[in-house]
This record gives C-alpha cells, sequence and structure tokens, in this order.
C-alpha cells in the first residue's frame, strides 16, 4: 500500500501542479474561456494513460505462464528506467518548469485552442504513462494487490487536493523538500521493482542463482502475513531473497541515492 501510495502522491501532484501552473497562466493572460481546452488536454492524457495500465494488465493475462514471467520482468525493467531517469530530470528542471511551461503557453496561444489543449495533453501524459507502467510494475512485485489499489487511490485524491490547495493559495509547502523526499522513496521502491525483475529473469534462467538464497524468512514473514505484506508494498521485501537480488537491490540503492543527493560543487573563484 506504502509504495503505491508514494507514486500515486508523487506523481499525481507533479501533474496537478503542471496543471495549475497552466492554468494560472491562461487565466493571467486574460484567455479564461480557453481554460476548457487545457483541461481537454489533461482529460486526454488520463485517458490514454487508463488504457495503457488496462492494455498491460490485459496483455499480461493473455500470455502463457512463461510469457506473463518475461513480461512483468521486462516491464519491471523499463518502469525502473523511467521513474529513475523522471526523478533525476525532475530535480534538474524544477527551477524553470513555470518559465518553460509559459514559453509553451505563448506558442500555443498563438497557433490556436487545440494547440493549447495540446500543451497540457503533453505535460500530463508523461507523468500518466510513467505511472501507468511503474504502478502496473509495482503491483505485480507486492503481495496484497487489493492493499496497493487503496495506496493508489488514497494517494491520487492526497495529490489532487495537495495540488488545488496550493493553486487556491491557502497552502504553502516546500516543493523542493517534497520532491527530494518522494524522490528518494520513488527510488527505494524502483530498488524493490527492480530486485523483483531480477527474480522474474531468475525464474525464466536467464540470470543465475536462482536456488541461492542470502536468507529465506517464508515461514516468518511471508507474503500473505501482515508484516511481510508492508515489508514487500514499501521497501519491495522478498521473503526469500536471492544474493543476485540482493547485490543488486543494494548496489542500485547506493549508485542511485548517491548521486541523487549529491550537491553541485559550487566553483571558487582562483585567487590572483
Amino acid at each position: 500500500m506504502l509504495s503505491s501510495f508514494i507514486i500515486a502522491l508523487r506523481e499525481g501532484l507533479e501533474a496537478a501542479l503542471i496543471v495549475g501552473i497552466v492554468i494560472a497562466y491562461v487565466q493571467k493572460s486574460n484567455r479564461k474561456p480557453l481554460v476548457s481546452y487545457v483541461w481537454i488536454g489533461v482529460a486526454g492524457a488520463v485517458a490514454l494513460s487508463l488504457l495503457l495500465g488496462a492494455l498491460l494488465n490485459f496483455t499480461s493475462q493473455t500470455l502463457s505462464e512463461r510469457g506473463s514471467a518475461m513480461f512483468a520482468g521486462v516491464t519491471s525493467l523499463l518502469a525502473v528506467i523511467l521513474v529513475t531517469w523522471m526523478v533525476f530530470w525532475m530535480k534538474k528542471t524544477a527551477r524553470s518548469l513555470r518559465s518553460n511551461l509559459a514559453n509553451k503557453v505563448d506558442t500555443a496561444f498563438l497557433a490556436g485552442p487545440l494547440a493549447l489543449a495540446g500543451v497540457a495533453f503533453f505535460a500530463v501524459i508523461r507523468e500518466g504513462l510513467e505511472t501507468s507502467i511503474f504502478v502496473y510494475s509495482n503491483f505485480n512485485s507486492v503481495a496484497d494487490p487489493v492493499s496497493s489499489a487503496l495506496g493508489l487511490v488514497t494517494g491520487f485524491a492526497t495529490s489532487i487536493t495537495i495540488g488545488y490547495l496550493i493553486f487556491k493559495a491557502t497552502l504553502k509547502i516546500d516543493l523542493a523538500k517534497f520532491f527530494t523526499y518522494t524522490g528518494v522513496a520513488l527510488i527505494v521502491v524502483a530498488a524493490g521493482v527492480l530486485s523483483y525483475a531480477v527474480h522474474e529473469f531468475q525464474e525464466l534462467g536467464y540470470l543465475p542463482g536462482a536456488d541461492s538464497y542470502i536468507f529465506d524468512l517464508t515461514s516468518i514473514v511471508g507474503p500473505q502475513s501482515l508484516v511481510g505484506a508492508f515489508l514487500s508494498g514499501s521497501v519491495g521485501f522478498d521473503a526469500n531473497t536471492s544474493w543476485l537480488q540482493a547485490g543488486i537491490y543494494t548496489l542500485f540503492l547506493v549508485i542511485v541515492l548517491g548521486l541523487y543527493l549529491e550537491k553541485k560543487k559550487t566553483k571558487t573563484p582562483a585567487l590572483a
């Protein structure tokens, strides 16, 4: 539940802030009638994202057991790549996001209302498609899909509420810290999804060490237990983790978190 909540909260708030920035800029430009076209673009992006999620689920259900495992492994690997790219992209472009969107909206004003809908669509669709793929992969890697679905709904509801309150200037939060903390949390979730992908590839025989466990705690904290379900849904814990899974999980966290939390060094002027 916790991992899907974090995904929905982070991705949902990013999308909500983007929509809020676009709408606010349109209104300040004295073009309020065009706001409806922004919502048309947003609706299109949401619909396409839901369609992708349904397509992923349908595809996995129609494949053979081996094909389904391969599909789950590949989509999980893709989800890790996308979410890792996303957190670094947001860290790099957060400060210029408002001005970049304003420039795109100005260009859309010249092209017409449909261009404005296109700006909103393409601004939101990135978040939507990433969320669909990452949520699908996360659902595969956790023990309790019902709890994960509840976390997803709660996360989106919370993100929309926070985004609305920020838009109405009734809530002020330090967005830089928020995105930093949730970025760290997403990287931890991504590490769990990556570990699941490794597990699937080991089961298929594409990676070694499928039966070489660093520990096997299935009898104590199995996937159906409350503790096991919580650990699986928060940090990607697997009750019977192989050495290869543990090694890649740890290596991913050390490298990616190290790069993500690295502070830029300011150059000191040379002394004459």
